[in-house]
């Protein structure tokens, strides 16, 4: 029997970075090139650095802003972010704030990190503040500007080298049980059935190249890994705009169905400010749900039109594209219902006026 060490011994990270990303819906729209020049008039100090994001193989419709921006370290486990803060903004009103802990060490110090990131207040908190900054920044090119509430964070451990070659597969099966527990952040021992789940969205590319991805974080490695970070990245964002956009429906279907249910019960029958609102509900979430996604395009790179894929199925937007088409359905068809009655009730007043009026005619002929 071998007792080689290398079978048992934890891997050690050589160069890596864990990318948190932390995504808001902050308006309705974004006019990009007035917000680029709005960035540029406001911050001319050298420590912020604005750009287009166009990583290769990707086609943005339009290409999102990247703003770069100073910020205070902070200290997370053993680890600590860098001093500075990347701030993207998409034009369908999506920012993400995504900040950098530099990774080196034992493979098995990622649990303790993974850990100490879930719902890291501290984190999350600086995250507002910096949506917050680049709205007040970019001021009128953004349109009907409101940050949600709801959040949707993501983490990336991006590990670029090891000190020793490590093939991945036989890594996923050696150490499969610390992975799954850096995945879900998780310090207590998991079941195998848990395990196999965690893992069970990967690929490969190479023989030492990995993406594995889970609900919560991936694990990316691969010495140029940037690309499909990025596909992470707009991945998480485009699961933020689904779960907003689901929550607007919920919200834009109650307030149909109330107007609906008012107005039937109703004389006066509905007004041209009832079909604008709910014509207006219907329209700007369409949009939305188109723009989200139209934006991105993979071009020519099978291997990201995998990791995509993957994401895609393992954050479940086949199900929330499902539901907001039905959804949007129900408001079309609530639209509909509204307007015929609202038809049916003007033609019953003409047919009114024109009984009153034929009756008055004859009248005033006795007269």
């Amino acid at each position: 029997m071998s007792n080689s060490p290398t079978a048992t011994t934890t891997p050690r990270i050589a160069k890596g970075v864990c990318y948190v990303t932390f995504a808001y819906d902050a308006a309705r729209a974004v006019d990009l090139e007035a917000a680029s020049r709005r960035i540029g008039e406001a911050t001319r100090r050298p420590s912020i650095r604005h750009k287009r994001r166009t990583p290769t193989y990707f086609e943005y419709e339009p290409a999102p802003l990247a703003v770069s921006r100073d910020t205070q370290s902070v200290a997370v486990a053993r680890f600590a972010t860098r001093p500075t803060v990347d701030v993207v903004l998409y034009d369908f009103g999506a920012v993400a704030a995504i900040y950098a802990l530099p990774l080196e060490g034992p493979l098995s110090d990622l649990l303790d990190l993974s850990v100490a990131l879930y719902d890291n207040e501290t984190l999350l908190a600086d995250s507002r503040r910096q949506v917050e900054w680049l709205l007040g920044v970019i001021g009128a090119a953004a349109y009907k500007p409101s940050l949600s509430p709801l959040v949707e964070d993501y983490v990336i451990f991006d590990v670029e080298a090891f000190e020793e070659s490590v093939n991945a597969q036989q890594l996923c099966t050696e150490h499969r049980r610390t992975l799954a527990q850096i995945l879900r952040a998780e310090d207590q021992t998991l079941s195998d059935q848990e395990v196999e789940d965690a893992l069970a969205a990967r690929t490969m590319y190479g023989a030492e190249d990995i993406t594995i991805i889970d609900w919560n974080a991936a694990l990316v490695i691969d010495a140029e890994g940037e690309d499909v970070r990025a596909v992470l990245e707009f991945a998480n964002v485009e699961l933020l705009e689904m779960r907003y956009l689901d929550e607007q429906l919920d919200r834009a279907l109650d307030e149909a169905y109330v107007q609906l249910s008012r107005r039937a019960a109703g004389m006066l029958g509905f007004s041209k400010t009832d079909l604008r609102r709910v014509a207006e509900l219907q329209v700007h979430n369409a949009v939305l749900f188109e723009g989200v996604n139209n934006t991105l395009k993979l071009v020519g790179d099978q291997y990201l039109a995998r990791v995509y894929r993957a994401a895609n199925r393992r954050f479940h937007l086949e199900d929330w594209d499902a539901s907001i088409l039905r959804k949007l359905q129900t408001l079309e068809s609530i639209y509909e219902k509204i307007s015929d009655q609202a038809t049916t009730r003007r033609m019953e007043i003409l047919e009114w006026i024109i009984i009153i009026l034929i009756a008055v005619s004859i009248g005033l002929e006795f007269v």
